[in-house]
């Protein structure tokens, strides 16, 4: 968790700005932090940081476009010092909260509990939450959707009783067995696709004020992203079912997709650790000669493991300690596996 210090600084930049830029990671914990930070306001811009979460000086032209007063960044693992440079010189603050490693960076109020203890990875939209107390059921995403139980679970079971059951202890569980958990896969969800399907889904959440209007499609914004997360839906009911019928026996699990509409990497793989959570899992999408891999294991320690793996090998990736990202070239896809097997 933040110190109080951090919060009471974090809130106090979020009051004073009357035209916000938020820069935020494209899955449930990057989308519910930005809109806990933009409905508090009821002003301001997202724009989504898609393909790898880095914000370098490619940014800059986005902000001086729209024109803020001061930049939060939400999410995002890697921001790079040009961009601050930039900021600098536009004369705007820059508020950064995350909770992956930390980054020594200047010109920039970078809020990460791991500062202080580097086995705090509280999730961005809890630390959010903290910052503003508003919005529990968008803060409950979030969390769940990050592999996080909040303490304010209970709190949460109180006001929407058939959307979680407070015995529920494991986010996982909530994730695959409670209502909650299709929640968490309709945020995941519309955030796939063309960018105005998704900024318009965006701008609708924004307004929505309740989960009801979405679960039980009470309002037409509601129904709206309700049917928006149908249709997407049919696609990934395909492909977890096509994977599960490929599962081995062998500890580690590798399924590669490719020609799809919409990428599922990291859905999938969060399901399919939930269904067999002895086995490291490894799903990767190829497309344009990459293949975007997203690794999950609940019994090892990931981050050293990928670094012996990438070894030579042209691509990147990092993470947390049981979830991680990758990018490789398809051209270096053999020795990739072939060292991460090694290394496990």
């Amino acid at each position: 968790m933040l110190e109080q210090s951090s919060i009471l600084r974090i809130r106090e930049e979020l009051d004073s700005s009357k035209r916000p830029i938020f820069f935020f990671h494209d899955d449930a914990d990057g989308l519910c932090s930005f809109l806990l930070f933009y409905r508090h306001v009821q002003a301001g811009k997202g724009v989504i940081v898609k393909m790898t979460p880095k914000i370098d000086r490619s940014f800059t032209r986005k902000v001086t476009e729209y024109g803020p007063d001061k930049v939060f960044i939400l999410d995002i693992a890697m921001v790079e010092q040009d961009f601050l440079d930039d900021m600098e010189g536009l004369g705007l603050k820059v508020v950064w909260v995350d909770h992956h490693n930390p980054l020594k960076r200047e010109k920039v109020t970078y809020c990460n509990p791991r500062i202080l203890n580097p086995k705090d990875d509280t999730c961005v939209t809890r630390l959010c939450y903290d910052v503003i107390k508003k919005d529990i059921w968008i803060a409950m995403v979030g969390s769940i959707g990050d592999w996080q139980m909040p303490d304010f679970s209970h709190a949460f079971a109180k006001k929407y009783p058939d959307l979680f059951d407070p015995k529920v202890t494991r986010p996982e569980e909530a994730l695959f067995s409670q209502k909650i958990g299709q929640l968490v896969q309709i945020f995941s969800f519309v955030l796939k696709g063309k960018t105005d399907d998704v900024v318009r889904c965006m701008k609708i959440l924004t307004r929505i004020t309740s989960p009801y209007e979405i679960m039980l499609q009470q309002t037409p914004s509601g129904s709206f992203i309700y049917k928006r997360y149908m249709g997407i839906k049919e696609h990934y009911d395909k492909l977890i079912k096509r994977a599960k019928s490929h599962v081995t026996k062998d500890d580690i699990f590798i399924y590669q997709y490719e020609g799809e509409k919409y990428s599922f990497s990291s859905e999938l793989s969060n399901e399919l650790l939930y269904n067999y959570p002895t086995k490291v899992i490894l799903v990767g999408r190829n497309k344009s000669g990459e293949i975007k891999y997203s690794m999950r294991a609940s019994h090892k320690n990931l981050p050293p493991i990928l670094e012996r793996a990438l070894q030579g090998v042209e691509g990147f990736g990092g993470g947390h300690e049981h979830a991680c990202g990758i990018v490789i070239k398809e051209s270096s896809n053999d020795r990739f596996i072939d060292q991460l097997k090694k290394a496990l």
